[in-house]
C-alpha cells in the first residue's frame, strides 16, 4: 500500500524530471466563487497532465531487469502519454491500450512519444483483460493508471506541493477524480503535511462512482462507460487500492454538469491563461459553481490536465466566452 514515505521517495525520484507547478489565482474567479480560489495547474505538467508524475514514479521504481523489457498501460489518453514519455525518458519501449473514442490529439501524442498504440471499443472491450494478455504475451510490465501503489505515490507529490505552497492551514482541496489515483495520493500527502485541509473528489454527472461509493460505504459502478466530454476521468468504478484510502481520508464528493465543466474550461483560459480539458476542469467547476457545498474562505482546485481537442475547446469558447 502507498504510504507518505513512498510519496516522499517518489518526490525525490521526480526531482529534475517533473515540473513543480504553481498555485494560480484571479480576483475574477474569486468573485464568482465568493471566496479565494487557488488553482494547481497540472495542465502545465509534462505531457499536459499530472499523469507524468505517477508514470515516472512507477517506471523509476522498477528493478532494472524488469524495466528493460518494456512496459504496457491502458488509458484514455493522459496516463498513456505519461507512460510513453516516462518510458522514452528511461530508454525503454511502451505499449498503450487506448479506447477508440479517445480524443485524437491524445492518440496522436501518445504515438508521437514513441508508444505502440492498440485501440479498443470502450463500450464492449475489457481493457484490463487486453492489457493482462499483452503483458503476458510480450513479457511487459503492466502499469495501471490508478490502482498501483507507485503511481499513487507519484500523484501524491501534487499534495506535497500544495501543502508547501498554499500558505494556509485549512481549505477544501478539490480534485478531478476518475479511479482515484490522484485523489488518494493527494489525500495521503495532505493528511500528513496539512491535516487541516480536506481532499474532496469531483466528478461529472452520470459518472459519479466515487461520490456514490463514499456515500454508500462500498464500491459502486457506473452504468455508462462512455459518452462524456470528460473522458479523461471516466472509469468503471473506484480502484480497490484507492477507494479505502479515499474512504478513510476524503470528504464528500461533488458532482458537476458537463456544461459547468466547459464553462470552467473557458474561465481558466480567460482569467488564468491556461488550457484545461473538460475532465481536468471539473474541480474548478465545483469551486466556482457549487459554493454552498464548500467550506472555508479558500478553496484549492487541481486542474488535472489540458489535453483537449481544438474543436472541443473552440466550441466551448464560442458558447461561453461572452458570458
Amino acid at each position: 500500500m502507498t504510504s507518505i514515505d513512498m510519496i516522499k521517495a517518489a518526490a525525490t525520484r521526480l526531482d529534475g524530471h517533473a515540473r513543480r507547478t504553481p498555485l494560480l489565482g484571479s480576483p475574477f474567479l474569486d468573485d464568482i466563487a465568493g471566496r479565494k480560489v487557488l488553482v494547481k495547474p497540472e495542465c502545465l505538467q509534462h505531457t499536459g497532465s499530472f499523469k507524468f508524475r505517477g508514470a515516472w514514479s512507477a517506471i523509476s521504481a522498477l528493478a532494472p531487469e524488469t524495466r528493460e523489457n518494456g512496459v504496457i498501460a491502458f488509458s484514455s489518453g493522459n496516463h498513456a502519454q505519461g507512460i510513453a514519455a516516462a518510458a522514452r525518458g528511461h530508454g525503454i519501449s511502451s505499449v498503450i491500450v487506448m479506447p477508440e473514442d479517445a480524443p485524437q490529439l491524445k492518440i496522436a501524442n501518445t504515438r508521437a512519444l514513441g508508444a505502440e498504440v492498440i485501440l479498443y471499443d470502450r463500450a464492449t472491450g475489457d481493457r484490463d483483460a487486453i492489457g493482462d494478455q499483452l503483458a503476458k504475451e510480450r513479457g511487459l510490465k503492466l502499469i495501471k493508471p490508478f490502482d498501483e501503489p507507485q503511481v499513487i505515490a507519484g500523484q501524491g507529490t501534487v499534495g506535497l506541493e500544495i501543502a508547501a505552497d498554499a500558505g494556509i492551514e485549512k481549505a477544501d482541496v478539490l480534485v478531478c477524480c476518475g479511479g482515484g489515483g490522484l485523489t488518494s495520493g493527494i489525500a495521503l500527502a495532505l493528511a500528513e503535511q496539512a491535516p487541516g485541509m480536506t481532499t474532496r473528489p469531483v466528478e461529472p454527472e452520470f459518472f459519479d462512482d466515487v461520490t456514490r461509493s463514499l456515500a454508500s460505504g462500498k464500491i459502486e459502478r457506473n452504468e455508462r462507460l462512455s459518452g462524456s466530454l470528460c473522458d479523461a476521468i471516466i472509469t468503471p468504478q473506484p480502484g480497490s487500492i484507492t477507494f479505502p484510502i479515499m474512504q478513510n481520508l476524503c470528504g464528500a464528493g461533488l458532482v458537476v454538469t458537463e456544461e459547468e465543466a466547459l464553462r470552467a474550461m473557458v474561465l481558466a483560459w480567460l482569467r488564468l491563461k491556461i488550457v484545461v480539458e473538460p475532465g481536468g476542469a471539473v474541480a474548478l467547476a465545483a469551486a466556482l459553481f457549487h459554493p454552498d457545498e464548500i467550506d472555508g474562505d479558500t478553496v484549492i482546485a487541481v486542474a488535472s490536465g489540458g489535453n483537449v481537442d481544438p474543436a472541443v475547446f473552440q466550441s466551448a469558447m464560442d458558447r461561453f466566452a461572452a458570458d
